[in-house]
């Protein structure tokens, strides 16, 4: 889709005008959609978009009131399409031209292109996943690539191209997995690089190796953690990075440093022992040519917009939070385009134009990690630990404080509220009608993504096993990974069942990303491509 968009941009700047693109989608469809119908009248293309009734606010176009009024409805065949946009032209002397048939199924997912994927929603639809593969004789593995360093970093992709980042050091890092109370940082404060490499998509080969800073860590990590936590993000133009403690990192897509930023010392860990440093771990996004990042740490928090060609800053709102470890997102309410970020004390949106603080929400657990996840008009928001584990449903139009007396209470803005199902390390996914919330423990929980009802909750595995990277799904099955290496394959539809569980053959902190049927594993030491061999 983004190769589609891009395209029309080039004819429209050759000096090509009045162009109509037909999208057409079915009603579960209405997300990918938007999005594309969005990015088409960001170019300046009249959407005649079939995909939503012409009630929504993205019909509101010449054309598409016309088409309204000739009855166009979702679902119309491509040939009824052409026969109306001609009689518009005809009758109304609209200079327009049909240049495309686009049917969306659901996902914007030809790219991966930052944690989670597009808006870090963690589902690619295009093609099924495989549900069972084997590592050891080859089974639906496309190939296996050693990766060196510690990292906790996702895979993200472009193109015919992935990117993955590391943190190197002398010797083998320590790493300490499963279920566990201990806050202590690791005595690792050696001189590590920080790299951003690129491999063939097809192949798993190195294409290059660009390396950062080099530098003994500002701040420590806990056992669990790495230096390298945060996933990069890219739009085809540029990738960023933050390579830990040491700041924010933009590259060209041949791997040429473009510009960096100094963030401060970034000592994320936890609020109640300030020596207890566990390492960063939020990743920045691109939206509209801009870099996004959210720095929740210590001391001296904020969120901020720097320009993505240049570097400068745009604007830097301070926060007064806990450390956090989630990752901004991107919320369009309107005519308003927001950041949306996780907190304890301060759950909010911000303008992206202002950095202007829209609404705001306290309460909830005291160490936040899940990432907002936009979906169905909602934004769902979960964090744990301490006194709270809510999970919750918030309206995009929300303004203000919308805080209510108790945590389990809805109001104007909380559509709807589960006190104590919340998530702790993985960001939740929504698929379908459903949302789904994997506890570090393991216990899965379905809920009604509309209005919180829990349709089940059933645990993954034994008990034993920690689970921190978040899940993923082709639209057809859930794919959660343990910290083990366990991955565990559950339907969607909302019934409790395991079809399959596959094994990675080493530890996994990081969440997969997901492509065209193709699941990318960045386990301890390598990087696996699982997916029906071509």
């Amino acid at each position: 889709m983004n190769r589609i968009v891009e395209r029309f941009g080039r004819l429209q700047r050759e000096g090509r005008k009045g162009f109509v693109v037909y999208i057409g989608a079915g009603d579960p469809n209405l997300d990918a959609t938007r999005r594309l119908a969005l990015a088409f009248d960001r170019l300046g293309v009249d959407v005649l978009e079939l995909g939503v009734p012409f009630s929504d606010p993205l019909a509101d176009g010449l054309v598409n009131q016309l088409a309204a009024q000739r009855g166009l409805e979702a679902g119309t065949t491509p040939a009824k399409v052409l026969e109306t946009v001609s009689a518009i032209r005809r009758d109304s002397q609209i200079p327009i031209v049909l240049i495309a048939f686009i049917l969306v199924t659901q996902t914007w997912a030809a790219d991966w292109p930052q944690f989670r994927g597009p808006q870090a929603s963690g589902v690619d639809t295009n093609s099924p996943a495989p549900t069972t593969w084997d590592l050891g004789n080859g089974k639906n593995v496309r190939w296996q690539t050693n990766l060196p360093g510690l990292a906790h970093s996702s895979p993200i992709l472009w193109g015919d191209r992935i990117y993955v980042t590391t943190a190197v050091r002398p010797g083998t890092a320590e790493l300490k997995v499963g279920l566990y109370g201990d806050i202590e940082p690791v005595q690792d404060q050696q001189p590590h690089e920080w790299h951003l490499i690129a491999l063939e998509k097809s192949t798993g080969k190195t294409i290059w190796d660009s390396v950062g800073p080099k530098a003994v860590p500002r701040v420590q990590r806990h056992p669990k953690s790495s230096h390298c936590n945060s996933t990069p993000a890219t739009d085809g133009r540029r990738v960023v990075a933050i390579f830990g403690s040491e700041g924010l990192f933009c590259f060209d897509m041949a791997g040429k440093l473009m510009w960096q930023k100094d963030l401060g010392p970034m000592d994320s860990g936890y609020f109640a022992v300030p020596t207890a440093q566990w390492g960063f771990a939020s990743s920045p996004l691109i939206h509209d040519g801009k870099v996004v990042v959210l720095c929740d740490v210590q001391t001296n928090s904020f969120v901020a917009v720097y320009d993505l060609v240049g570097g400068r800053q745009l604007w830097k709102t301070p926060r007064v939070d806990v450390p956090t470890w989630g990752s901004p997102a991107i919320a369009q309410s309107g005519d308003l385009t927001e950041i949306l970020v996780n907190g304890w004390h301060e759950t909010a949106g911000y303008d992206f134009a202002t950095g202007k603080q829209i609404w705001k929400l306290d309460g909830g657990g005291d160490i936040p990690v899940p990432t907002p996840v936009l979906a169905r008009g909602f934004a769902y928001f979960t964090s744990a630990h301490g006194r709270g584990r809510p999970i919750r449903a918030i309206r995009l139009d929300a303004k203000g404080d919308i805080t209510p007396a108790r945590l389990s209470e809805t109001n104007a803005a909380i559509a709807w509220v589960q006190e104590r199902l919340g998530n702790y390390m993985q960001t939740p996914i929504v698929v379908g009608d459903f949302i789904f919330a994997c506890f570090d423990a393991g216990i899965l929980t379905c809920l009604d993504a509309d209005t919180g009802k829990v349709k089940f909750s059933e645990r993954l595995g034994n008990g034993s096993e920690g689970f921190t990277a978040s899940p993923v799904s082709d639209g057809r099955n859930l794919y959660i990974t343990s910290e083990v290496g366990h991955v565990y394959v559950v339907p969607t539809t909302g019934a409790f069942s395991v079809t399959a569980t596959n094994t990675l053959g080493e530890t996994c902190m990081a969440s997969p990303a997901l492509v065209d049927g193709t699941l990318y594993f960045r386990a301890r030491d390598k990087l696996v491509a699982i997916g029906s061999k071509p």
